[in-house]
């Protein structure tokens, strides 16, 4: 994980806890189980809609696009403001815009991952499972009840 990406934690502090994990060759970043910014050849773009919108056209941030089949794809991140690398209460502002940008959205909240078990664990779980299914009695059949 580049340094920059690892900044972001520091950077959006007062927004909250953020996570972030690597995706097509750059970097998501989550809130609370939202997707609001991703990291592109260490460039920072935040979530935005048709509401959120006029912040950035305001400051005339640019949106993310990517080459498909020779057209660009604009997607609905747009380029953050310089001003949230050096204000943590301006990254928290900009931060919440894109949160609420991902619940409007619709989509839902990236699923939890379930915490694996230590390996020892594993073992151990899997060897009381092979006990208990040998230790099956069995039913005395006629011929053993008769003798």
């Amino acid at each position: 994980m580049s340094e920059f990406v690892q900044s972001l934690h520091e950077i959006f502090e007062r927004l909250g806890r953020i996570e972030t994990r690597r995706m097509f060759g750059g970097h998501g970043v989550w809130h609370e189980g939202r997707m609001i910014a991703l990291v592109a050849n260490e460039t920072l773009y935040l979530k935005s809609d048709a509401e959120s919108a006029p912040h950035f056209d305001r400051l005339n941030l640019q949106p993310f696009t990517y080459v498909r089949q020779g057209k660009s794809m604009p997607m609905s991140y747009r380029l953050a403001p310089a001003d949230l690398f050096e204000d943590r209460e301006e990254a928290a502002r900009w931060g919440r815009l894109a949160y609420e940008a991902a619940l409007r959205s619709g989509q839902p909240p990236k699923p939890k991952k379930p915490k694996k078990a230590p390996a020892a664990k594993k073992v151990a779980a899997k060897k009381t499972a092979a006990k208990k299914a040998s230790v099956k009695k069995k039913k005395p059949t006629a011929k053993a009840a008769s003798r």
